[in-house]
Formats: C-alpha cells, sequence, structure tokens
C-alpha cells in the first residue's frame, strides 16, 4: 500500500486554526489552549496530548518581501510603504507528529502500544499504553506528551480512523487555503519540489523544504513542510535525528563488556592458588 502523509505549505497558511479545531472535533481531543501566552496569537505554545495540531505565530521585525499573497506582505498603498513593503511579516505554521521514517518511539516502547500502520503512519493505541514514558524524550521533534490526570502518551494519529475509510484527515478537510495537504508521500514530494522552484522563481528565495528528504537524520518524515525562514525560527531542529540509532552498537559495546567480565571472574576462580 501507498505512503500517505501531509505536506504544510506554510507561505499560505493563514493562521485560522480551522486545524486545531477540526483535530479536537473529530478526535475528541480535551480542550486545551485557551490562555494568553504572550506569543502573538499563539494560544497553545506547543504540540501537547491535548494539542496535536498546534499553529506557530512568528512575528518577524523586519521587511516582507513584496505582495505575493503571502501572510505579512502588502500591496502598494495597503498597510505598508509605497512600494509595498512592510516593516514585519508574519510566519505561520501549523505543527503536527513527523510521522518518522525511522521512528525512535517505535523502539522504546515495551508493550507495542505504538505501532506503524498499512499507510506508514505511526499510532498510539490508547488502550495499550502503559504510560511509562519512555517515547517522550525518544522523540527527536519533542512531539509525543502525556495527559494529565490520564497518564498515557497521545499524539496526532494522522486521523487513522478517518483515511482507513478513504476519507482526508480533519485537518485537511478543514485548512481552508490548503496550507495543509494529505496524500501519497511520493506525489507530494513531487508538488512541494514544484512549489518551492514557483517561490524561487517569484522572488522568495528563502523558501525551502524541511522534512522531505528520506536521506536525513529521521530517514525523511510522512508530514514534512515548505518554510520561509530556518527550521529554528518555527522551533523545529535543524538536523534531526533518530534518538536510537546507537542502541545496537551500545547493546554490542554492553554485552562485550560483560563477557569481558565474566571471562575474568571465572579466570580468577580458576587460577586461584589454593589456600
Amino acid at each position: 500500500m501507498d505512503r500517505m502523509g501531509f505536506f504544510t505549505d506554510t507561505s499560505v497558511c493563514i493562521g485560522c486554526k480551522a486545524c486545531e479545531v477540526a483535530c479536537k472535533e473529530w478526535n475528541e481531543v480535551p480542550s486545551h489552549g485557551l490562555n494568553l501566552l504572550g506569543m502573538s496569537f499563539d494560544n497553545t505554545g506547543a504540540l501537547t496530548a491535548n494539542s496535536w495540531r498546534h499553529v506557530a505565530f512568528v512575528e518577524q521585525p523586519r521587511p516582507a518581501p513584496d505582495f505575493l499573497g503571502m501572510p505579512g506582505s502588502h500591496p502598494p498603498g495597503q498597510n505598508g510603504s509605497a512600494d509595498g513593503r512592510s516593516d514585519f511579516r508574519w510566519l505561520m505554521m501549523s505543527d503536527v507528529c513527523k510521522h518518522c521514517t525511522h521512528a525512535a518511539c517505535l523502539d522504546v516502547c515495551p508493550t507495542g502500544a505504538l505501532f506503524r500502520t498499512e499507510f506508514e503512519t505511526v499510532v498510539v493505541q490508547e488502550d495499550i499504553c502503559n504510560g511509562c514514558g519512555n517515547c517522550i524524550p525518544a522523540c527527536p521533534y519533542g512531539v509525543i506528551d502525556k495527559r494529565e490526570n490520564d497518564g498515557r502518551a497521545w499524539k496526532c494519529t494522522l486521523c487513522y480512523d478517518r483515511i482507513g475509510a478513504g476519507m482526508t484527515p480533519a485537518c485537511a478537510q478543514a485548512c481552508p487555503t490548503e496550507s495543509i495537504q494529505y496524500g501519497r508521500l511520493d506525489e507530494l514530494r513531487e508538488r512541494a519540489e514544484r512549489r518551492v522552484e514557483r517561490l524561487h522563481a517569484d522572488g522568495v528565495p528563502e523558501a525551502r523544504l524541511y522534512g522531505h528528504d528520506p536521506g536525513d537524520g529521521v530517514g525523511g518524515d510522512g508530514a514534512f513542510f515548505l518554510l520561509l525562514d530556518e527550521p529554528e525560527v518555527y522551533g523545529l531542529p535543524p538536523d534531526p535525528v533518530v534518538t536510537t540509532r546507537d542502541l545496537p552498537r551500545m547493546w554490542r559495546q554492553a554485552g562485550l563488556a560483560a563477557l569481558t567480565m565474566a571471562a575474568a571472574v571465572a579466570a580468577a576462580f580458576i587460577w586461584r592458588s589454593p589456600s
């Protein structure tokens, strides 16, 4: 079966949060994020057990590109200077679980609560999760979180129940600008590359893809992004690496050390002098 995923084009995100609302409604995610954080219009702050989609608002106090229909820039004569430039721009991004190709959370789960579906997405089975929390530090993106007064781990399932029935995930279905796009991962990657080329041709050289490269530290993401600045600006790690990549080597070294110690103890008993 084809691998399915998300392509999030932040250049057309308007920060409406329809994705957050749709995710909560469909998945019955508890209410969260109604506090004023002092971070522009961001009232959720980060991905949590109760926020499976998080719309980030980044205000940059620097000139925006000429009007291209992008958030934060203006056509001539509209809230900007005479040449259509503004003294700041908003970078908006709807963040989500990346559904990594090499998912460390799968490696460390002792109960099998985390599993990879037939669509190559990563899902937590809440009825099997024992709340050990091993998956939380294992995630290189800091996505997985425990729910207060529950103790179990929760995150985006890429609407496993919906896509299994041939439907679009709730967040992508609700997005009014098609910033969140769902489909076959190989097709999404081709579409994203064409979009970057178009933006470069239109005078947006900073446009770049994040998480689409199968050769990166997690083998590529099932949910990747088009960004208009460095990943760190959006709170994303610049070079994510699967945190369990060194486990096989560590276990081999530990095993060798244990065998060496056992051999030394045995030799001490065999060759000790009679009392």
